[in-house]
């Protein structure tokens, strides 16, 4: 169904969904789609047939070929491997079905920009699935923002190692989360990268420099805690984000002081501290909302696919300066520690 053909449909009428691809995160999809009341889940499919029945058989639904499940669906979400985003959107575009694709949007830039012209040219919705903008904390200091004189921005996403024999990139799998948030609250493109890696890939970190804010975005499965924590220094104040708690902090008006106690003097910090309201709430549903009411009403995504080819060209720069380049780099990635974007 066309974007035109979605928007006139009346806002009671139920959009058909399917998920194509229901390992860990597309089964969430599929779960959160069948919660949704403007949403009736048609089926899903995967390449393994026992997943594919177990999911169906969860959710109310039917496990399904690929092509049954593009001609009963309006939206779909895509979240098969990385590998396979490119032929599987596309082939969701030409059956005419809006798409939301787990991130990054593709192997390359190119490819991520072909999707595009082509979900533009067929009038289709293509959504990143960038999840961490619909974290109601993100969306909190989004809203801050544009108030403030920001300086710098520091993203730290740690954990432990995987219990996985082949966890996959750290770059592509955790830090594109904070490339991709540090951007869109900023609303600007990086001007320069400089990165370091380690420990077979499992630890990198980047610094990327803005128009007048300098960026620090750390990701790690080797650290042994659980750490999701955004910080933007301002003039005016310090805002603490953790994702996980889905909490903002923000520190005003703070100021040193020595104080005489008994003849001697003792040293005091304070600072005020505000606790904005969060509208707590899971994002993936938040996400899945906004996808399905833009291909309803023909409105841009939140995430459009630009944003993801965006991130998704910063953190190949990232790949390949902190991790050394690979057989297929292009000439950019030989140009040393630090280069322009």
């Amino acid at each position: 169904m066309s974007t035109e053909q979605v928007a006139d449909a009346t806002v009671d009428e139920q959009l058909r969904a399917g998920v194509v691809g229901v390992g860990s995160m597309g089964e969430n999809h599929a779960r959160v789609y069948a919660e949704l009341p403007s949403v009736d889940l048609v089926g899903i499919t995967d390449h393994d047939d026992d997943v594919a029945d177990r999911v169906a058989a969860a959710y109310d639904t039917e496990a399904v070929s690929l092509e049954t499940l593009l001609e009963r669906c309006d939206v779909a979400t895509v979240a098969v491997p990385t590998h396979a985003h490119y032929e599987t959107v596309s082939t969701c575009l030409e059956a005419g079905v809006h798409v939301l694709v787990e991130k990054p949007i593709a192997e390359t830039v190119q490819q991520g920009r072909e999707l595009a012209e082509q979900a533009h040219d067929a009038g289709l919705v293509l959504q990143v699935g960038h999840i961490e903008r619909f974290n109601p904390a993100v969306q909190t200091v989004a809203e801050l923002i544009d108030d403030l004189d920001v300086i710098s921005v520091a993203a730290e996403r740690l954990g432990p190692p995987v219990d996985r024999v082949a966890p996959g990139n750290v770059i592509y799998d955790l830090m594109v989360h904070d490339v991709d948030v540090v951007g869109a609250i900023l609303d600007e493109r990086p001007h320069s990268v400089a990165a370091m890696g380690t420990d077979d890939g499992q630890y990198a970190t980047a610094t990327i420099e803005y128009d007048d804010v300098v960026a620090t975005v750390t990701a790690s499965r080797v650290t042994q805690k659980k750490v999701r924590r955004l910080t933007v220094t301002a003039r005016e104040c310090l805002v603490e984000v953790d994702y996980l708690e889905q909490s903002v902090l923000i520190h005003r008006d703070s100021y040193p002081e020595y104080l005489a106690d008994d003849g001697q003097s003792r040293y005091r910090h304070e600072s005020v501290v505000e606790r904005p309201r969060v509208d707590t709430g899971e994002p993936l549903r938040n996400e899945l909302e906004s996808f399905v009411d833009a291909a309803r009403t023909g409105s841009d995504p939140e995430v459009t696919a630009e944003d993801g080819i965006e991130a998704l060209k910063t953190v190949q720069l990232i790949d390949r300066l902190a991790m050394g380049p690979s057989d297929d780099a292009d000439d950019e990635s030989s140009r040393g520690p630090e280069v322009e974007v």
